[in-house]
């Protein structure tokens, strides 16, 4: 299979359950509600280190918030939900509380909940109000600009993580024109995030490691300076390799992320600028949700 004229692979991308939650930040101005995201997503890249993988999923307009101002929904992914709960009222409490003229909303329904206002309330240290509003609950910290609204929890769900797609390209220049066509083209799928930073790594990795304290290392196999020194994966022509990783509320939107992704990268640069389409998977044998590239692509 090729996509204008780049080979597709004959592979897989394995992905992994998790938990996801979303939620929505507002604030006075766009500004206000960026600054408080990209803190409150810092640092949230993989769960191989950072326990919680984080991105903003996209801007919504002040008709599409709970108190009617400009803000941007998050959507967050775990492992567990234990580890859900942990993460992200620490990281709301200091990033989003913080943050100026800020509020903080739940963005989806679940049974199961991931605490939000119920755990920030505090810092209120006891002049927090409380309202019920239409069944929910609200809560209101003073703060040095007026105050805190917030809302009690947000819902948690089952979702995907992992699905993905390498980029084997002649250099950094045609790899990165391809990769932010392909973020530009999954920023566009709701519900679907790729949490790395500009939306790629470079650093893909394989399962274990030849030192015992870590559980993830470099993937040799892909690395073009190893070429000559270990078995190869890279197609001929290889010299830069980038990896999109994409976490979705549904197996659905990691496969329509997948696919519009590697179309915008297929079509973008100059021709002939990369020299194929390939995807990580660890034989099946971990992952439960496969996404295989010419399948995923045969409409393309």
């Amino acid at each position: 299979m090729k996509i204008n004229g780049i080979p597709i692979e004959a592979t897989f991308a394995e992905a992994f359950d998790m938990k996801a939650t979303r939620v929505v930040i507002t604030a006075a101005d766009l500004q206000w509600a960026h600054a408080a995201a990209a803190a409150f997503v810092g640092f949230g890249t993989s769960v191989i280190a950072c326990g919680i993988e984080m991105a903003v999923e996209m801007e919504l307009p002040a008709d599409a918030t709970p108190d009617g101002r400009p803000g941007v929904s998050v959507l967050a992914f775990a492992v567990s939900g234990k580890e859900l709960e942990k993460q992200i009222p620490r990281r709301a409490g200091q990033c989003v509380l913080t943050c100026p003229t800020t509020a903080l909303f739940a963005g989806i329904e679940g049974e199961k909940r991931v605490p939000l206002g119920k755990s920030l309330r505090y810092f209120g240290d006891g002049y927090q109000i409380s309202k019920w509003i239409d069944g929910r609950r609200y809560w209101r910290i003073p703060v040095m600009d007026g105050e805190f609204l917030c809302e009690e929890d947000t819902g948690r769900v089952d979702a995907v993580g992992g699905g993905n797609f390498f980029l084997f390209g002649r250099d950094v220049e045609s790899v990165t024109t391809a990769c932010r066509a392909a973020a530009a083209a999954i920023a566009k799928v709701p519900g679907a995030i790729a949490p790395f930073p500009g939306s790629a790594t470079r650093s893909g990795s394989k399962v274990g490691s030849k030192y015992a304290a870590l559980h993830a290392s470099t993937n040799e196999a892909y690395c073009p300076t190893m070429r000559g020194l270990v078995p190869t994966r890279l197609p001929e022509g290889t010299n830069v390799t980038m990896e999109l990783v994409i976490d979705a509320l549904t197996d659905s939107a990691v496969g329509q992320a997948m696919h519009a992704g590697i179309g915008a990268a297929c079509h973008a640069g100059r021709p002939g600028a990369l020299v194929g389409i390939g995807a990580g998977n660890y034989g099946g044998k971990l992952g439960r949700h496969h996404f295989h590239l010419h399948a995923l692509l045969k409409t393309s």
